[in-house]
């Protein structure tokens, strides 16, 4: 049996656009273990790859260093031999531990000096590799190999005995098609579609007949709270309600989802749930929602994108100019499937 432990992304969109790696790694060994060493927030997706063997916890925060505890998580991981370690982050503490760990072949890309650290170090040629997806599963393959098209499609695992579960706990239970928003970006505000024009959309798809559900982690709530307090129709604020795992699940009941540029975003795609993807100081030539129901709406203005927290002119144009009837047009209500 073939072993590869695979080093992974510290955040949910990037965990997602991982798997067409991890399932080409499967299509080159036929019987392989086949373990992600990544951060506890992100290991409820990998639990719902098939392709992985074991999703395994690393308690280390962004930035840490924390040598004697990556020596020790290293010690435990040694007894397992893996063949190769495949390590996505570019940062010189992610090669540490697969060092440390001494396995034999180490693969990932040249960054923050880690010549030491990895004996198949690939140069990165962002002409020929544009998207961070194909940049990761680039890495399946031998030095030189030209990267084949299309990747594998994303799919994540959906138990439906804990769906409906979760919808009677959390008393969704009504029958109208259900239309789930994410009002949240992690990465800052500048990827945030504003309060206000949520709220004008939810009260559109509440005329329309829709249940809104408001998806998000617990740092959500209160722009949510914000969208439910200004008489946005029947909207349901779940943010901070469910656990990663469980907002997968809520998002597999939805006919729609509107998403800023955000983890719940590529997490929607790979559900292929008809999908409207915001996109503001960000780029979707870079990190696009992989799936062919998702449409990309942003505006091409000469300040976009930025790639700032926030934005740095102040105006915020690049979503405040993006008004909620310019989504409702683009939302293709004829293609959406029926319940």
């Amino acid at each position: 049996m073939f072993k590869i432990l695979v080093v992974g992304p510290s955040w949910i969109g990037d965990t997602v656009l991982a798997q067409p790696l991890l399932r080409r790694l499967r299509e080159r060994h036929i019987d392989l273990e086949l373990d992600v060493l990544a951060p506890p927030w992100t290991l409820p997706l990998l639990r719902r790859m098939p392709e992985v063997s074991r999703a395994i916890a690393s308690p280390f925060g962004h930035g840490e260093l924390k040598l004697a505890r990556r020596w020790h998580l290293a010690r435990q991981l040694a007894p397992t031999r893996y063949h190769q370690s495949i390590v996505l982050p570019n940062s010189f503490k992610s090669a540490l531990i697969p060092w440390l760990a001494g396995i034999g072949l180490r693969t990932g890309y040249v960054g923050e000096s880690r010549h030491l650290l990895l004996n198949d170090a690939r140069r990165l040629d962002d002409q020929a590799l544009p998207l961070m997806v194909e940049r990761y599963a680039a890495l399946a393959d031998l030095p030189g190999t030209r990267l084949a098209v299309p990747l594998p499609p994303l799919h994540l695992t959906v138990h439906q005995a804990e769906r409906a579960a979760l919808r009677e706990r959390l008393a969704l239970t009504r029958n109208e098609p259900v239309a789930a928003l994410c009002p949240g970006a992690e990465y800052g505000p500048a990827k945030r579609w504003p309060p206000a024009y949520f709220a004008d959309l939810a009260r559109r798809l509440d005329r329309d007949g829709w249940q809104t559900w408001l998806i998000g982690s617990p740092k959500d709530h209160a722009i949510a709270q914000g969208i439910v307090d200004s008489d946005a129709g029947a909207c349901i604020n779940l943010c901070g309600r469910t656990s990663l795992d469980e907002a997968v699940d809520l998002l597999s009941c939805a006919r729609l989802v509107v998403s800023n540029d955000s983890g719940l975003m590529h997490v929607a795609a790979a559900l292929d749930v008809p999908l409207i993807a915001l996109f503001g100081s960000s780029s979707p030539s870079f990190t696009p929602p992989r799936s062919e129901r998702a449409r990309v709406l942003k505006l091409d203005l000469p300040c976009s994108p930025c790639f700032e927290r926030e934005c740095p002119l102040g105006h915020f144009n690049c979503m405040r100019q993006l008004a909620p009837q310019q989504v409702w047009d683009r939302i293709e209500f004829d293609k959406i499937p029926q319940a």
